[in-house]
């Protein structure tokens, strides 16, 4: 429903006090993302000199901002308005919230197997052929299984019951992936059901992906979102980083059909304890969205993605953010085999040394999760992701051009810790800003655009570091990323502190104009 003019008048004079009707405010035009109101210059509300008072001008914002809300909304609704600190508000333990720490154990046992398979698969497949093209052509599986996913993936979270599609793609994996010993035991290594096998479990990955950052809001309040990022964030990077090592060990000693099999179980307790989850005590109220989702047109497979990227698009943090991670990640994802080329090779370095260098780059995953929420309340959204570009481009031209071991180990550390502080603000603002029922698609669309660029940007700095070295290419890689600051700085995340309009809140008001005339404009939410 379009709210008009004369339905945004029909509101004023029906919901106002005589007091800011005296002010003689007209709505001049509506939007879905906007109001425009024109607050007349009198005699009566003059200061001094002539000029409007500031109680006038706050009277006209305040009900501007209400007008674009209900512009957005479609219909006036009950609000009011209330006083938001500059930075994020404290938050209070997530350890007395019992459905995220049941969610974040049972996602942390789940974190540790997806790792399993992460390393056991493709040395299940080395050990069945011998063939590092076939390795590769896992890996390509798994890339376009993931990108032809997340097309859909979430439009799939927004119109299902995230928490029971969240069980469903659980089920399915322990299934699929539970399955793998017993054919290895009784037909023998099989390569074609692995690449089917592959290609489901990516997919039903990326949708749980896109259900699970899509329920975080679900479980905590807008100024617990940063901590519980920060939480599920550091259990990913450490289960990440131990996964494989588990994975060494069982596939040593059982196999690598045994490392799958045992994935395939952490997904059945992880089914079992999103059952004990309850999700949407902090969802905005079910008939509102239910209503709004119905109310957007399904359309085909590309409306289903583009739906998603118009909302990016549309943000004035969300466009600029998306453009300069998709740059930064054209770089990041390459960074990791630069450092392991770099130590193997150039310093001649043994398998030992570069894994001591890789488990101490742990640590900046944990300092980052620590100190992520403090960060982000302290210094804001903007000043705070920036801050990691820098770092991600001091740590990426360093570890090219040291050549002491524990130097690399340290600039390691603040690599990871740049991309996991970078990480948890970035998903915290998307939460914060985008409304529930298009936020399985705007994050879908997110990760697809920017990860995109990785396996690129991977091969093209591998390519030049095979040709010119690596000591140019991570200087080149350096400056790149300097150069994503630079324009950073130029776009509205500088001064960023938090999203402008965080799930439902109004934005800031503009009310520019002329002496004898002002125009009082509001941004809705989601602008």
């Amino acid at each position: 429903m379009t709210l008009t003019p004369a339905d945004a008048d029909k509101i004023l004079a029906d919901h106002f006090a005589p007091w800011v009707l005296a002010l003689g405010l007209t709505v001049e035009e509506t939007g879905e993302r906007h109001a425009v109101l024109r607050l007349p210059w009198s005699d009566s509300l003059a200061r001094d000199g002539g000029g409007l008072s500031g109680q006038a001008l706050m009277a006209a914002a305040d009900t501007a901002t209400v007008i674009a809300v209900s512009a957005a909304r479609g219909a006036y609704g009950p609000m009011t308005t209330v006083q938001q600190a500059d930075g994020v508000p404290a938050p209070a333990s997530l350890w007395r919230n019992r459905d995220f720490t049941v969610f974040w154990l049972g996602q942390a046992l789940s974190v540790l197997g997806g790792s399993l398979s992460l390393v056991a698969l493709p040395m299940l497949v080395l050990a069945a052929t011998g063939s590092l093209v076939q390795m590769g052509l896992i890996t390509v599986v798994t890339g376009v299984s993931g990108i032809l996913t997340g097309l859909f993936a979430g439009h799939v979270a927004d119109r299902c019951d995230r928490r029971r599609l969240m069980v469903a793609c659980d089920l399915l994996r322990a299934v699929l992936l539970g399955a793998v010993p017993l054919l290895w035991l009784t037909a023998g290594p099989l390569m074609w059901p692995l690449y089917v096998l592959t290609a489901l479990v990516t997919a039903l990955k990326t949708v749980f992906d896109v259900a699970y950052v899509s329920a975080v809001p679900q479980l905590v309040g807008a100024g617990e979102l940063t901590a519980a990022n920060s939480r599920l964030m550091g259990t990913f990077a450490l289960g990440t980083l131990a996964g494989p090592v588990v994975a060494g060990f069982i596939t040593a000693g059982a196999g690598g059909e045994w490392a799958l099999g045992i994935d395939g179980a952490t997904f059945l307790v992880s089914a079992v304890s999103l059952r004990w989850v309850t999700f949407g005590r902090h969802a905005p109220p079910a008939g509102e969205t239910a209503a709004r989702a119905a109310a957007a047109p399904a359309g085909g497979l590309r409306e289903v993605f583009t739906v998603g990227f118009r909302f990016l698009w549309g943000h004035v943090l969300l466009r600029p953010l998306t453009v300069l991670l998709t740059l930064l990640t054209f770089v990041t994802m390459g960074a990791t085999d630069l450092l392991v080329y770099r130590v193997r090779e150039d310093l001649g370095r043994d398998a030992a040394t570069l894994g001591y260098v890789i488990a101490l780059s742990g640590l900046g995953v944990v300092a980052a999760a620590l100190a992520a929420g403090r960060l982000r309340r302290v210094l804001g959204f903007g000043p705070c992701w920036l801050g990691t570009v820098g770092l991600i481009a001091v740590s990426v031209a360093g570890i090219g051009l040291s050549r002491s071991v524990p130097v690399i180990a340290v600039l390691a550390a603040v690599f990871m810790f740049g991309m996991t502080l970078g990480g948890i603000t970035s998903m915290t603002l998307r939460q914060e800003v985008t409304p529930d029922e298009l936020l399985g698609r705007v994050t879908s669309a997110f990760w697809t655009v920017h990860n995109a660029a990785g396996p690129v940007g991977a091969a093209v700095l591998t390519g030049l570091g095979a040709r010119y070295g690596v000591p140019a290419v991570s200087v080149a890689g350096g400056v790149l990323c300097l150069l994503i600051l630079g324009a950073g700085l130029a776009t509205p995340l500088r001064g960023a502190r938090r999203g402008p309009a965080p799930r439902g809140q109004a934005a800031d008001a503009r009310i520019p104009g002329g002496r004898r005339g002002r125009r009082a404009g509001k941004t809705a939410p989601g602008a």
